[in-house]
């Protein structure tokens, strides 16, 4: 019996020492993940193409910071300009490629922080009709529907409603088709009378495409689309980012990649560039629903 009763108080000081030991490796193996686990920053980009065509132009520039910057980073999108502005309003985006507006938008939510820009030419609305429409003068627009991508897209949908309704006070029906490729082609498949958009998206069409198109009205321009960081960013990732993606202007593959954005001349950001939207009367057009 002393025999007996020795023996299992052996075994289960063995069994008991196993446990011990299996759950001191694991936790020392967790901790290890832990510390060797590499964050991966998430990059909305707001959905001027559709999400294949936006993929094939970022990916390669995210692939670019990656072995610049020893970072790694996620790109994603969404299948409109609402659904994406939503994200971004949310901070679901580590770094964001936004347009004007929503710079100016974020600063009271997010307080996304402006890194770079295209310093080479201001965003500018764009109306297009069919080239073999009669319509040559705006005010032919009068009672018309048009087509924009979004409510709240700025330069193809926003300062364009702003325009001919406080500027020009023509009256006419808004139809939303989500990206600016959708607008060029319900244009030239008369679904619509003219759409909203920007000379960069306009340029990037199919010569088909933009053959089939004219451009009948111009709004006034504003700094461009900026790259932007939210601040829960650690601002030394946020810094390395900034001077990858201002050296890549120094070599020939650089200056390719961000020319499919297209960014012909990148450079600094900072939030004061879009301030001055503030004064455009851009409130009284913009759908507080879309937001």
């Amino acid at each position: 019996m002393v025999f007996k009763k020795s023996f299992k108080q052996k075994a289960r000081l063995c069994l008991l020492t196993s446990i011990i030991f299996l759950l001191a490796s694991t936790n020392t193996t967790q901790a290890k993940n832990s510390k060797n686990e590499v964050k991966i920053y998430t990059v909305g980009i707001i959905p001027q193409f559709e999400v294949r065509k936006l993929f094939g132009i970022w990916r390669p520039v995210l692939d670019h910071l990656q072995t610049a910057t020893g970072l790694k980073f996620k790109f994603k999108s969404a299948k409109s300009i609402p659904e994406f502005q939503k994200k971004l309003i949310g901070g679901e985006f580590d770094f964001a490629y936004m347009n004007p507006y929503q710079s100016v938008l974020t600063q009271k939510t997010q307080g996304y922080i402006p890194l770079v820009r295209d310093h080479s030419k201001n965003l500018q609305g764009i109306l297009v009709v069919r080239n073999d429409s009669s319509i040559n003068d705006i005010k032919q627009l009068e009672g018309n529907t048009l087509a924009f991508p979004a409510p709240n897209a700025l330069g193809a949908s926003l300062m364009l409603r702003a325009e001919l309704m406080n500027l020009h006070h023509i009256k006419f029906n808004s139809s939303y088709v989500k990206t600016h490729d959708s607008v060029y082609l319900n244009v030239i498949y008369k679904k619509v009378a003219a759409g909203g958009g920007v000379e960069k998206t306009f340029n990037w069409q199919n010569p088909e495409i933009k053959n089939s198109l004219r451009i009948i009205y111009r709004t006034q321009s504003v700094a461009p689309h900026p790259l932007a960081v939210h601040p829960r960013i650690d601002m030394k990732a946020a810094t390395k980012v900034q001077r990858a993606l201002l050296n890549m202007d120094n070599t020939e593959k650089g200056k390719k990649l961000l020319a499919k954005i297209p960014i012909k001349k990148i450079g600094i950001a900072v939030i004061d560039d879009y301030l001055p939207l503030l004064n455009m009367g851009l409130d009284k057009v913009i759908d507080a629903d879309k937001i």
